[in-house]
């Protein structure tokens, strides 16, 4: 599903310098896995998902997702590609504190060029609420939530446009250790039951032994890649 070739990110400082951040990696994931990605701080690992996720076009090399080429998309296309193919959770969650869960969840039907009926999008949003086990909280505002809540309203959000790939940033890393479980459990249930491909950046051991391989970035490259089963393991990450 996804092949990275030679990949090449570098960020420019302040007094003109340059950092590269990736340098050179190269990676495979197939359909319906779940992938964890760990490193420390500044590895690259979420610049990786980025550019995988289409948020970032400014690199070297060649990211194909199910045959396309992103550096060939125009931005039209490269738009089309995150809002219905990627579903996207991050740490701090972005929903919108006044509005209520459900119009949080219902954001991503305003980009959507098909044009999906209200009635259409608003069942679908409280049917998504309903299976990430919070739809009595739908017309409360995420103000009033639990992280842990919180993060399911973004979960719910993410899988609005049934993404195939869901990438995911420190989802768990906000949370009580609780709620994190609780967020894991679901995460393999989207993976197994709706075969949707995950690739979560994580510092939290749980996710990368849960998940179906565990990629190591150290300094910008691919420096481990191990499949379940196999004796991996996440210190350090």
């Amino acid at each position: 599903m996804i092949r990275v070739r030679g990949l090449h990110k570098s960020y420019r400082s302040g007094d003109g310098s340059s950092q590269e951040v990736l340098r050179g990696v190269d990676l495979d994931i197939g359909r319906g896995e779940f992938v964890s990605v760990v490193g420390r701080s500044g590895s690259g690992k979420t610049t990786l998902l980025n550019i995988i996720g289409g948020l970032d076009s400014d690199y070297r090399g060649d990211v194909e997702v199910e045959g396309k080429r992103l550096h060939e998309m125009s931005d039209l296309e490269a738009s089309a590609y995150r809002n219905n193919h990627v579903g996207f959770v991050f740490q701090s969650f972005h929903l919108f504190e006044y509005m209520s869960c459900l119009e949080n969840v219902l954001l991503p039907s305003l980009f959507d060029r098909k044009g999906v009926a209200p009635q259409e999008a608003r069942a679908r949003a409280l049917d998504l609420l309903d299976q990430v086990g919070i739809a009595e909280k739908a017309e409360q505002p995420p103000m009033n939530l639990s992280g842990g809540q919180k993060q399911r309203v973004a979960i719910a959000r993410a899988l609005f446009n049934r993404p195939s790939m869901m990438i995911c940033d420190e989802p768990t890393g906000n949370l009580d250790r609780r709620s994190g479980d609780a967020i894991l459990e679901l995460f393999r249930k989207l993976n197994v039951e709706d075969e949707i491909t995950l690739l979560i950046v994580t510092h939290d051991p749980l996710i990368a032994d849960a998940a179906s391989r565990c990629v190591r970035i150290e300094d910008g490259v691919v420096r481990d890649d191990t499949a379940r089963g196999e004796s991996a393991e996440a210190e350090g990450a």
